[in-house]
C-alpha cells in the first residue's frame, strides 16, 4: 500500500541469464561468421556453461588465433554448426588444440619482453631508480 522506504526499487545492473534452450544471439553469430572469413582450418570448440559463464564456443584457426563468443546454449551450438560449416568438438571431451596452447604462451612471452624493454628503457633514461 505505502512505500515508506524510497518511492522507486532499484534496477540491477546485471542481465538475467538466458534460458538453456535459447540459442547464440544474432549480434555474435554475425561476429564468428567475419572472423571466420578469410582463415584457414577454423575448428570450433564449446565449452560447458558454469555458474559465472554461459555456454560459450572457442574458434581456432591454424595459426592458433583465436576467439570466444557466448552461444546460450546447446541449441546455440547447433545453430553455430550449420551457420559456420566447420568441425566443432566438446572441449571436455577433445581439450583445446596445441597450437592454440602455444599462441597464448607465444603472446604471453612477447608481452614479457616487451615490458622488460620498456623499464630497461625507462631506466637507461634515469626514470627509474
Amino acid at each position: 500500500m505505502f512505500n515508506l522506504f524510497g518511492s522507486r526499487k532499484s534496477k540491477p545492473g546485471i542481465k538475467p541469464p538466458r534460458a538453456p534452450g535459447d540459442t547464440i544471439r544474432a549480434e555474435d553469430l554475425n561476429y564468428l561468421k567475419e572472423w571466420v572469413v578469410g582463415r584457414a582450418l577454423v575448428e570450433g570448440f564449446v565449452e560447458p556453461e558454469t555458474l559465472v559463464n554461459e555456454m560459450s564456443v572457442v574458434l581456432v584457426d591454424a595459426t592458433g588465433d583465436f576467439t570466444r563468443r557466448r552461444i546460450g546454449g546447446p541449441k546455440g551450438v547447433d545453430v553455430i554448426a550449420r551457420a559456420l560449416d566447420i568441425p566443432i568438438y566438446d572441449v571436455e571431451e577433445t581439450g583445446y588444440p596445441q597450437r592454440m596452447r602455444e599462441r597464448i604462451e607465444r603472446d604471453r612471452l612477447m608481452r614479457k619482453r616487451q615490458e622488460q624493454q620498456e623499464r630497461r628503457a625507462k631506466f637507461e633514461r634515469g626514470e627509474l631508480p
